[in-house]
């Protein structure tokens, strides 16, 4: 077994979560990139990684679906035999943005399933092997990460099922966090602000006026990266007596400001 960490990251084909998986190989972590179905950009991530002095392999499962979190698992430890994190980073917006009048039931149970559903019964799964590798000596401080969304507490009536799927998420942070403190596993949400995306590439225009008008503090775009050092800095254990703990990446968005 390697003496290196490994961590299981979802969604990392792009965006977020390939910043997230580059950057944890930088700091000579094994990865395990998941995606659902683009598989020419969870390999190119994969090629990334490599290229940075990383080991990696590449599982294809859907998040979404309960029934596949056991692959990922199951890899994981078959080629690292271990895991010491495990970040919940896939997520879906609705595939058309309506009014929460006109939001539907197939819109509602495909987001809630990949946003929230999925990385609450995937983390039930891991968390508990989690707490078999502590009691054996394998991890000592293994660490989850769920990466949520200004829209957990920010309101956008026309992607209703997108905020309730992210504020859910801040609740199962707490939640996880609360019962697995006593075995040693922290357990934190990153709240990103407006990144640039492939997700937001189709309010790029809109959000390049906002931003210039003040909307953040920070006058500019977030990156993948913005949100990969934090991830970095839970995963290198910069937080020793934190758990349950907000991080925000959102250029300031989050205060209140006159």
């Amino acid at each position: 077994m390697s003496d290196r960490k490994a961590a299981l990251v979802t969604g990392a084909g792009r965006g977020i979560g390939r910043g997230i998986a580059l950057a944890l190989a930088k700091i000579n972590w094994d990865v395990v990139i998941n995606y659902r179905s683009n598989e020419k950009a969870a390999s190119q991530t994969a090629k990334l990684v490599e290229d940075a002095g990383g080991k990696c392999i590449v599982v294809k499962a859907d998040v979404g679906k309960n029934s596949e979190h056991s692959q990922l698992l199951e890899e994981t430890l078959k080629n690292f035999g271990r895991i010491d994190l495990l970040v919940n980073n896939a997520g879906v917006g609705p595939r058309q943005r309506l009014d929460i009048l006109e939001a539907a039931e197939e819109s509602y149970d495909e987001v809630m399933a990949v946003n929230l559903k999925g990385p609450f019964f995937l983390t039930q799964l891991v968390a508990k092997k989690m707490i078999d590798l502590v009691e054996t000596g394998v991890v000592e401080t293994p660490r989850i990460i769920n990466i949520s969304s200004i829209s957990a507490y920010v309101s956008s009536p026309n992607r209703s099922e997108y905020c309730l799927s992210k504020a859910g998420m801040s609740m199962m942070t707490a939640l996880y966090a609360n019962r697995l403190a006593g075995h040693g596993i922290q357990v934190f949400e990153i709240r990103p602000g407006i990144i640039e995306t492939d997700m937001t590439s189709g309010v790029k225009e809109k959000y390049d006026r906002l931003i210039d008008e003040g909307l953040t503090p920070i006058r500019r775009w977030g990156k993948a990266e913005d949100v990969a050092q934090a991830v970095v800095a839970i995963a290198e254990g910069n937080f020793p007596f934190s758990t349950g703990e907000i991080i925000n990446v959102d250029g300031g968005f989050h205060m209140k400001r006159l």
